[in-house]
C-alpha cells in the first residue's frame, strides 16, 4: 500500500484541515513542510506531471510575491514557473497530496478523501 505524502505549510488553514483529515483516517502519512524542505524543480515538476497539472494550475497569485515580480504581466514557459515556485514557495498553491502515482491538489481539502 502506498504512503501519503502532504507537502504543505503548517500555518494555512487548509493545510490544517487536510492533516486532520489524513489524521482522522488512521492511515500512516508523512506531512512535509516545504519551506524547511523546498521542492526542486525536478521533484515539482514531477507531481505536477503525476496530478496533471500544469505550474499556472497550481499558481497562487493572490501572493505579495507575484505582484512584486509584476507576474501578471510576464509570459513565462512552464519552465520559467517552475523555476520561480522552487524559489518563492508562496507562488504554490497547497496542499499537494501524494499516494504512489497519484497526485492531488487538496482545495478544498475535503478532496483528499479521494485518496484514502
Amino acid at each position: 500500500m502506498a504512503t501519503v505524502t502532504i507537502y504543505q505549510k503548517p500555518t494555512c488553514s487548509t493545510c490544517r484541515q487536510a492533516v486532520q483529515l489524513l489524521k482522522e483516517s488512521g492511515k500512516p502519512f508523512t506531512a512535509i513542510n516545504y519551506y524547511e524542505k523546498p521542492f526542486t524543480k525536478a521533484q515539482l515538476k514531477n507531481l505536477l506531471k503525476k496530478a496533471g497539472l500544469s505550474p499556472k494550475d497550481i499558481l497562487r497569485a493572490k501572493e505579495d510575491i507575484y505582484k512584486e515580480l509584476g507576474l501578471s504581466k510576464k509570459i513565462l514557459s512552464d519552465d520559467d514557473w517552475l523555476d520561480l515556485m522552487v524559489t518563492h514557495p508562496d507562488l504554490i498553491q497547497r496542499p499537494i497530496v501524494e499516494k504512489g502515482e497519484k497526485v492531488i491538489l487538496a482545495r478544498p481539502a475535503e478532496i483528499i478523501k479521494q485518496l484514502l
